[in-house]
């Protein structure tokens, strides 16, 4: 039994528990010992010496307050991964664990009325802030059409695959806009797992879903964020006219990086293909994609994919950081810092997208988009842009 007072006990914890933070693996020692060295830290480097007098103390671990930002530029961890190594998670990638009465609520009635959300399927970090309501208090999610079961393989997303999932559930479309309404979103995110086992990939199934929402609530908006219907563009026309306000459909990654990363039935102009032909057929629609960066793409195949999609008239870009899901996908090859993605939002802005969101925590269905998307919206529909 130690003959520590409770205060001495538990700042020796600290000390024990801010050296294993600071130090990594190899301060993996006893308390005491621990503590011996911190008090005799002769022998350390002067860069440790100051991280431990300027590191947490006692009260930060009480409060559970990290995450300084102020200590971003400062992080010494690899951002490139190397040969055989796995990356560590930078401190501006860690987000708190999901809860509060809106996470609940929406769970809860997504399980009674048997619906996915992609937020789920594909483990996204900012489900506790878009489904617990953030700074505008509003609860958001984004519906997963047609099961939870893909017919492909990327080898980035974690959603389960199958070459014959089950059946589509008739009842979905009418099950989806009654949840919404429930709800009381003024904005909706619909988008679906890739169904090749289909005639038409489901695009049916997305216009009845639009359809149902816009009877229930005409002044709702509507994103779907849709597959590439295997290049079907009669399936691709179907989902544009369907009275949606969004058309969006994700490129993933640089043209250079296709065959690794996503489905060898995908490919960067077939998704540019969609994207056009949404606008053709809807010049009205606002057209949106998503890139994933840290997969080991450059610079300059950033800014020329960007440059590429401009030019096909896509309206409005989003850019976030890759995150490994499980051990059997692809590794990060690089954590890309806050600042990096600041510049190319500053890019994106400057090639004359509408909207740019671009940060690490960002998602093609990120909430954040959907404020500024409601917007530009209402502007389009009174010709304002």
């Amino acid at each position: 039994m130690s003959l520590l007072p409770r205060g001495r006990r538990c700042g020796a914890a600290a000390a024990t528990a801010a050296r294993r933070l600071l130090l990594g693996p190899q301060a993996r020692v006893s308390g005491s010992h621990a503590c011996n060295q911190y008090r005799t830290s002769g022998s350390l480097p002067e860069e440790k010496k100051e991280f431990l007098q300027n590191g947490p103390d006692l009260q930060d671990f009480v409060s559970g307050d990290l995450s300084d930002k102020s200590t971003w530029a400062e992080y010494k961890g690899n951002l490139k991964r190397q040969k055989g190594e796995r990356l560590r998670l930078p401190p501006w990638l860690k987000t708190k664990i999901p809860m509060g009465k809106n996470y609940n609520k929406l769970k809860n009635t997504l399980r009674s009325l048997n619906l996915h959300t992609v937020c789920e399927e594909a483990r996204c970090p900012n489900i506790g802030e878009c489904w617990g309501g953030g700074e505008y208090a509003t609860a958001t999610a984004t519906i997963m059409l047609m099961g939870d079961t893909c017919t492909r393989g990327c080898r980035f997303c974690s959603v389960k695959t199958a070459k014959n999932p089950p059946p589509l559930d008739p009842e979905e479309p009418y099950n989806t806009a009654k949840a919404i309404a429930e709800w009381g979103l003024d904005y909706v995110v619909l988008t679906s797992v890739d169904r090749d086992d289909m005639p038409d990939g489901g695009a049916e199934h997305f216009a009845k879903t639009v359809s149902h929402l816009k009877e229930r609530n005409s002044k709702i908006l509507v994103e779907c964020l849709t597959p590439d219907f295997r290049g079907d563009l009669k399936a691709v026309e179907k989902v544009a006219l369907s009275g949606l306000d969004v058309y969006a459909h994700n490129v993933e990654t640089v043209p250079e990086l296709q065959r690794k990363v996503r489905d060898p039935r995908a490919n960067f102009e077939q998704s540019l293909r969609v994207l056009k032909h949404a606008k053709e057929v809807q010049p009205g629609v606002i057209s949106k994609t998503s890139i994933m960066l840290g997969l080991g793409e450059t610079d300059e195949q950033v800014h020329s994919t960007m440059k590429l999609l401009r030019e096909a008239d896509v309206d409005c870009l989003t850019l976030g950081q890759y995150m490994q899901p499980t051990k059997r996908h692809l590794k990060v090859e690089e954590y890309i810092t806050p600042e990096k993605f600041k510049y190319w939002e500053k890019v994106g802005n400057d090639l004359g997208f509408h909207y740019t969101a671009s940060g690490p925590l960002v998602r093609s269905s990120y909430k954040a988009g959907e404020f500024f998307l409601k917007n530009l919206v209402e502007k389009r529909k009174t010709k304002a842009i």
